[in-house]
């Protein structure tokens, strides 16, 4: 994985920008809004209780933009969003600017002009195994950095590992294996393919954790109401 090019981190940012003043008092539920690695979706909101996932083109085709449409279409599909293309080009004076009216945003299967607005429902959503996932590593991420830690990356995807890399006592980079789970149960089991994991990893790292989350609802179900 390469780190994003400054041309795009500007691009980038007009675009963050842009989505956010298509409502009132700004869009509250960010999803994904950093330059980390790796990236799925470039940027990712919520709306009620709809996801939206975006990937930025260039539609001169002379910006390097990381991560593919196959993995934007695989992240929307796994959490029951959206995914969505955000054409951008770059003007003579070298600012970004959306070159669609309004949100900016596509359907990225179709083309078909998206506004996110006008797909929120009243309609209770269950909350996706992807998206207990992204949560319970945001959960153990934020332990770390609270304990002093320093988070190298993280990523959300449930069918790999690890999930978050930072810098242990040691001063080198130590991996965590993060697990959500649903009440009843309360801890996962120890992952059986650990040794790959561990094989895999200890180039980079060779000390290695464990951490489960456990969520519970007080209805039937976890929901996607107005957060996330």
């Amino acid at each position: 994985m390469h780190e994003p090019s400054e041309k795009f981190a500007r691009c980038w940012n007009k675009a963050g920008y842009h989505l956010q003043s298509q409502v009132q008092d700004g869009i509250n539920s960010w999803l994904k809004v950093n330059l980390t690695l790796p990236f799925l979706e470039h940027l990712s909101f919520q709306l009620g209780n709809q996801l939206f996932f975006i990937r930025i083109e260039d539609i001169d085709r002379r910006l390097s933009t990381p991560g593919t449409l196959g993995v934007l279409l695989e992240i929307a599909d796994a959490c029951n969003g959206h995914a969505c293309l955000m054409p951008m080009r770059r003007r003579a004076d070298g600012e970004w600017e959306s070159t669609r009216t309004r949100w900016g945003l596509v359907n990225a299967r179709s083309g078909v002009p998206v506004a996110p607005l006008d797909l929120v429902t009243d309609e209770l959503i269950e909350v996706t195994d992807w998206e207990l996932q992204d949560f319970a590593v945001m959960i153990v991420k934020d332990l770390l950095a609270k304990d002093g830690y320093e988070i190298m990356s993280w990523q959300e995807n449930p069918s790999v590992d690890p999930s978050i890399w930072f810098v242990g006592d040691s001063k080198n980079p130590e991996w965590v294996v993060v697990r959500a789970v649903r009440y009843p149960l309360r801890e996962a089991e120890r992952p059986s393919n650990w040794n790959s994991i561990a094989k895999g990893c200890e180039r980079t790292g060779i000390i290695g954790h464990v951490a489960t989350v456990a969520f519970a609802n007080a209805g039937p179900a976890l929901r996607r109401t107005t957060s996330h």
